[in-house]
């Protein structure tokens, strides 16, 4: 894609509004689920505490916590049948604001928040609402913007098929690191570094 291209989407993320950006009252999951495509709710109260992302395919929803607080949710756009986003829970391995698709033909991947090495990530995309990327959870872009702003390397992913439930108390899981996962993060830290 032409570097005019990629400027107009990351320029559109920043001027995209946050669709009840100020929530006064407490985000519900209950309130997520009337969200429509490329929509999303942000109501971060930009604590100290962890974030973490859960991934509902078959709600079509991210769900993004601070510690045990629902500080964001959003429409998303998961894997297809042939080409299905991997469940699981993954420790984010890179981030990259304007990354460059290694596998189709260089396509932008705005916001890229890389979960595995084999080319599944958060970024921002076409978000219709339904599956249909190429395994990676494709965000609206001001949602994608918000999110890489408040994540850092080693925050959890977790990606499920089922609906999302939390009961009350819910805490999100940590993934246990790998050797491989450790030894990569030591080498893009000592490249990012330069």
């Amino acid at each position: 894609m032409k570097a005019w291209a990629i400027a107009l989407v990351l320029a559109s993320a920043a001027a995209a509004p946050a669709y009840a950006a100020e929530q006064a009252a407490p985000l519900t999951v209950e309130a997520a689920a009337a969200i429509a495509p490329n929509r999303f709710i942000w109501a971060d109260d930009a604590g100290l505490e962890p974030v973490s992302v859960v991934v509902s395919i078959a709600d079509q929803r991210a769900y993004v916590y601070r510690g045990q607080t629902l500080i964001g949710v959003s429409s998303v756009s998961t894997g297809t049948a042939d080409k299905p986003t991997p469940p699981g829970t993954f420790p984010i391995l890179q981030k990259k604001v304007a990354h460059k698709s290694n596998l189709y033909d260089d396509a932008p991947m705005p916001f890229m928040q890389r979960l595995t090495w084999d080319g599944i990530a958060l970024h921002a995309g076409r978000n219709p609402g339904f599956p249909a990327s190429h395994g990676c959870i494709r965000l609206p872009a001001a949602f994608a913007k918000k999110l890489f702003a408040v994540t850092s390397l080693g925050s959890t992913v977790t990606v499920m098929d089922e609906p999302f439930a939390p009961a009350d108390g819910w805490t999100p899981p940590v993934p246990e690191p790998d050797a491989e996962t450790a030894k990569a993060n030591l080498q893009i830290a000592s490249l990012e570094r330069r």
